[in-house]
């Protein structure tokens, strides 16, 4: 496994993000990926991008193509977090 720079892996920052954010879905199996990490050196904290599934709430029926959305929607989230593996920030993201 590689370690980055102030020894927090990727694989930690995504538990994590993991344990701050699975609160967010009712999804049995939500598929949380890291999708961005980044080392902001002027913070001293990292700067990460978090993708999982949640339910759809806006799924509508097209009775053109007979088909309903999909139940499921993934959201992104950014959060930062510094070399004490504490969360600092929780921010909405779109790309």
């Amino acid at each position: 496994m590689y370690i980055l720079e102030n020894q927090i892996s990727l694989k930690e920052l995504l538990e994590i993000a993991v344990s701050e954010l699975s609160v967010l879905t009712t999804v049995s199996n939500p598929d949380f990926r890291l999708e961005q990490a980044e080392f902001i050196d002027t913070k001293n904290e990292w700067e990460i991008v978090v993708s999982f599934l949640v339910e759809n709430t806006n799924k509508r029926n097209n009775p053109l193509l007979g088909i309903s959305m999909l139940d499921f929607e993934r959201i992104y989230k950014k959060l930062t977090i510094d070399t004490e593996r504490h969360v600092k920030g929780y921010y909405f993201f779109k790309n």
